[in-house]
């Protein structure tokens, strides 16, 4: 029996170490959103002098100023613009980058390989590369200082990544279903719609979640087609909240950035677990 005790002291020291360790990196990684979190609630003369976490006393006239918004702006019509920017983003990838990766995944046409490759390909094209064309053809369009610039590229299954993701995905799939389905008579777009796509929610799940989360925190591309403050985003106002005063409001900036964080935090929480199935079964684990 002592033998047996001394074996296995090791294995629960071992496991100790282990929860000790991913309990250190949780706290490392929990820091910024606790000081994120301590900040709002600090008066403007601790946010940069004071090093504590801590506020001396709660300052809650920040977050009543980040809910004026800014610029004459409400804070819900920053908050349904994002909305408006993000849903429609994600309502174009999941439809354009699912067709897409449908025609990539079953069918067979000519150049087909070529032209999934050349595709592929344009994930390490820098955004910034394709901004100034973009830009000049919007522009020419009339369509700049309107949402169209940010929502409808969504439309047209611009986002490689995506596609490579349900492509994956679908190539999983047994193909005697849709055998079966031709079979019965149904076509190409019957079978997409009514046997591929149910059995693609997953990855289509795995695509709304990034496309919402970076949409949602884009800025740069905001910054560049937005100019009224009317059609401004949280993301655009946390800027502007600086801007619009003299001295550097940062607790109520703080305070909207807790504000803008919130529907992020609720969209993961209430689709994390079909995320992890996504990502598992698409070929992209490991």
């Amino acid at each position: 029996m002592t033998s047996t005790a001394v074996a296995h002291k090791p294995v629960r020291w071992g496991r100790i170490a282990v929860h000790l360790g991913c309990l250190a990196a949780l706290l490392v990684m929990l820091y910024p959103l606790a000081w994120l979190l301590a900040t709002s609630l600090k008066p403007a003369d601790e946010v940069i002098a004071s090093l504590n976490l801590l506020p001396s006393h709660l300052e809650w006239s920040n977050y009543s100023t980040a809910l004026e918004g800014v610029n004459d702006v409400s804070i819900w019509r920053l908050l349904g613009n994002s909305l408006l920017i993000a849903g429609g983003a994600v309502l174009g990838n999941v439809i354009s980058c699912s067709l897409a990766a449908y025609a990539f995944a079953r069918l067979r046409f000519r150049l087909r390989g070529p032209l999934f490759a050349f595709m592929i390909a344009t994930i390490m094209l820098p955004h910034h590369a394709v901004l100034i064309p973009q830009y000049i053809i919007f522009n020419q369009l009339g369509l700049v200082n309107t949402y169209w610039p940010l929502i409808l590229p969504k439309f047209l299954a611009t986002e490689a990544f995506f596609v490579f993701l349900i492509v994956q995905f679908m190539r999983g799939l047994p193909r005697e279903l849709e055998e079966a389905a031709r079979i019965d008579g149904c076509g190409p777009f019957r079978s997409f719609f009514q046997v591929v796509l149910p059995l693609t929610r997953p990855a289509l799940i795995t695509t709304a979640i990034f496309t919402f989360i970076w949409t949602w925190n884009d800025f740069f591309t905001q910054l560049i087609y937005l100019f009224d403050p009317d059609k401004f985003t949280l993301t655009l106002a946390l800027r502007s909240f600086v801007d619009a005063s003299s001295t550097s409001a940062f607790g109520p900036m703080f305070a909207m950035s807790v504000i803008a964080l919130l529907p992020i935090v609720l969209f993961f929480l209430a689709f994390q677990r079909f995320l992890v199935e996504g990502m598992a079964s698409s070929g992209l684990k490991g």
